[in-house]
């Protein structure tokens, strides 16, 4: 498969990054403790004779750099991979399931991670390109912002980064399809908690007490007004509230309860008017129960938004490839988040989804990234230098 490709990237090879992929799937690891992950990610790269190899950027990214043979153009291309799992249960009962408890790459950082190693094996040793391309393996995208602290470090300035690209398998898109837009892709995500204390009490003397769990209930039906009835319906947003903690018995009003959710956007002016209306609903049903209510509303990654040159270029690029009828360039944007929309804000480039297949969906305790993906995923990043820089 991978021969038919590029004939770079070698079914031997292919067998190789399979089971580095695998790997990385058993020794699933959360946020910025990707020891394990990074650790092994520095040691192949240097390995496979990068020029350089740094490690702890943002605190435990790693970002290999590899020369061409010229670098009169002085272009450099930075090339992006996730390396975080979940914090969920795999359900899974294949060879490379999880071996840690509570802990599962649901997302297919592991695929991520496994195909820029595979790119990275073929560009050090063929170089066939004018200029420079920065490995870039990041911590902490679920949910950590590990994207913003490598920016934050630096990372863009330090090697000289002038575009940056990546990529996240879709499930339900077929294996050897390849899927973007212009603009905006994946929208903004935001966290929030809502603290409710009221006054616990006797089951049997409800009127004595002010129930959080009530309060809390209404909350949960009365956010849903705010996508239907404070945002114009051409505006996409989504709010949902996924946690709900209370009590400890059958018989006991608990004295608080406490309430988590995200809420997605697509547009800066959307996710103001959300934040504000949910400040204001969670105040006026705290006055209406006799409740006092606290919202703390965390603005997590901004909106995915792909340079519309650089995305017309990575579809040239996936058409080149596998071909025009298997690659949609204006694909309607999703209510993931993603925070590589950190790097687009600071370098012009473009983000794309890799087919997944007939899979279990993201975050499922039964997904597993498709390792019939992999030499679509190396191959792409092969083109993509080959395309982007002069060759020599």
């Amino acid at each position: 498969m991978g021969a038919l490709l590029d004939s770079r990237f070698t079914d031997a090879l292919l067998e190789e990054v399979t089971g580095w992929r695998r790997d990385i799937h058993r020794h699933p690891e959360l946020l910025y403790e990707v020891k394990r992950t990074a650790g092994v990610v520095a040691e192949k790269l240097r390995a496979f004779g990068c020029d350089e190899v740094v490690e702890g950027i943002g605190q435990t990214g790693v970002v290999g750099l590899v020369h061409g043979k010229a670098r009169k153009s002085g272009a450099v291309i930075g090339l992006r991979a996730d390396m975080d799992a979940l914090p969920m249960t795999e359900l899974n009962q294949f060879d490379h399931k999880s071996t840690i408890d509570g802990c599962m790459h649901g997302c297919g950082h592991d695929g991520h991670t496994a195909i820029l190693l595979g790119a990275a094996k073929v560009l050090c040793e063929t170089r066939a390109f004018d200029g420079t391309v920065a490995l870039i393996f990041q911590p902490a995208e679920e949910g950590g912002a590990g994207g913003e602290a490598m920016v934050k470090d630096g990372m863009m300035e330090r090697f000289g980064i002038q575009r940056v690209f990546g990529l996240h398998n879709r499930p339900s898109l077929p294996v050897g399809n390849i899927a973007l837009c212009p603009g905006t892709l994946l929208a903004a995500a935001d966290f929030f908690d809502i603290e409710i204390a009221g006054r616990g009490g006797h089951a049997a003397r409800p009127h004595l007490a002010v129930d959080p769990v009530v309060v809390g209930s209404q909350l949960v039906t009365a956010v849903q007004s705010i996508a239907s009835r404070f945002v114009d319906p051409l505006d996409s947003v989504i709010l949902s509230i996924c946690e709900f903690h209370a009590g400890e018995t059958y018989n006991v009003i608990p004295e608080t309860a406490h309430l988590r959710g995200t809420a997605r956007f697509l547009s800066e002016a959307t996710r103001d008017a959300v934040e504000g209306q949910l400040g204001q609903l969670c105040e006026q049903t705290g006055k209406a129960f006799g409740a006092n209510i606290t919202l703390n509303y965390r603005r997590l990654y901004p909106c995915t938004v792909n340079d519309p040159e650089q995305a017309a270029f990575a579809a040239e690029v996936a058409v080149s490839l596998v071909g025009k009828e298997r690659v949609n360039p204006n694909t309607t944007p999703m209510m993931g988040g993603e925070d590589f929309s950190f790097m687009l804000q600071a370098r012009p480039g473009a983000f794309l989804f890799l087919g997944n297949g007939d899979t279990a969906d993201l975050h499922s305790p039964h997904y597993d990234f498709n390792d019939a993906a992999l030499p679509y995923g190396c191959a792409y990043w092969l083109r993509l230098i080959e395309m982007g820089m002069p060759t020599r």
